[in-house]
């Protein structure tokens, strides 16, 4: 129960993050702006909170190149996730972010040439299906653009997540979150002298709270999976479309189109069934039996996504 409700707060923060992102952008900030000022604004956070409490040593790491690395791709996933949410009402681009899993499978299949059996592939083309529905062809109800932006938000926080996987291997979870806004900042900074302008007082002020949003809710997602099962914890992360309905009607007077209704349980479904294969196949099935004896329908590890929207 604490893993579940830490998981909700989560999701409140995230999504209050995404509807200041969006807010601040009515505010005259560029997407370049947003992405350095989110990143930037949760070091000292951090920082702070770790000299506090005298854990400063959980930033040595040797992996300096992986961090980077790590941060490069997790910045362009922030970069589309930005720009997703200034593009697109915001159901529709917390709905789009749910195809994080069915990328993941692809990366699993075509990439790591890892076995997926029949229940992900029927997931996967589940989810697309609903993808098709909420893009509503023919439609005018979601921008080209931000469709294609939200969709390769799912694309790159999957590749994250292998990533992450592989850094959580040697690296603290707190290590990894500081090191992702360090170089995150530093590349968005690059961007800054062509962007950047002056902007009153409410604009920092949102600016400030995106940064605390964004950083308490990377806090909350991590310490969730410490107090629960992967498989248990990322359900609730579907509560995030309820947040981003909410806020898009009191703020914007902006309903989801039917379209999302139609689509996003269908979207929903595909993550429900992955999150359900996998954590199926991690109790029932050890690894050595399911590539050694060939009689396995399939294995693959949990969901590695600890941030589903690369934050």
């Amino acid at each position: 129960m604490l893993a579940i409700g830490l998981r909700v707060l989560a999701m409140v923060m995230l999504s209050t993050m995404f509807m200041l992102v969006k807010l601040a952008g009515t505010h005259g900030v560029s997407v370049p702006e947003l992405l350095f000022w989110r990143q930037a604004m949760s070091l000292p956070m951090i920082f702070g909170w770790l000299l506090a409490t005298g854990n400063l040593g959980m930033l040595v790491t040797r992996r300096m190149g992986s961090h980077a690395g790590r941060a490069a791709t997790g910045t362009l996933g922030l970069l589309c996730n930005v720009s997703a949410a200034t593009l697109l009402p915001l159901p529709v681009q917390t709905t789009l972010g749910f195809t994080t899993p069915l990328f993941a499978v692809l990366i699993t299949a075509l990439i790591l040439r890892n076995t997926v059996g029949v229940w992900r592939w029927t997931a996967v083309v589940l989810g697309f299906a609903g993808v098709l529905v909420v893009a509503s062809p023919g439609g005018t109800h979601v921008p080209p653009l931000g469709l294609a932006v939200g969709l390769g938000a799912g694309v790159v926080v999957a590749t994250v997540s292998f990533q992450i996987r592989d850094l959580a291997r040697t690296e603290a979870p707190i290590s990894c979150v500081f090191w992702f806004a360090f170089y995150g900042s530093l590349f968005a900074a690059v961007l800054l002298p062509l962007y950047g302008k002056p902007h009153p007082l409410e604009a920092w002020l949102i600016l400030a709270a995106i940064g605390f949003t964004g950083t308490f809710a990377q806090f909350l997602i991590t310490a969730s999976l410490r107090h629960g099962q992967v498989a248990t914890v990322v359900i609730i992360d579907y509560t995030a479309l309820v947040w981003a309905t909410l806020y898009g009607w009191l703020i914007w007077d902006d309903l989801p189109p039917h379209s999302i209704w139609l689509g996003a349980p269908l979207i929903i479904a595909a993550g429900l069934i992955i999150t359900w294969r996998e954590h199926y196949l991690s109790r029932h099935i050890s690894p050595t039996s399911a590539f050694d004896s060939g009689a396995a329908e399939e294995f693959s590890e949990e969901n590695p996504a600890e941030d589903p929207k690369g934050t």
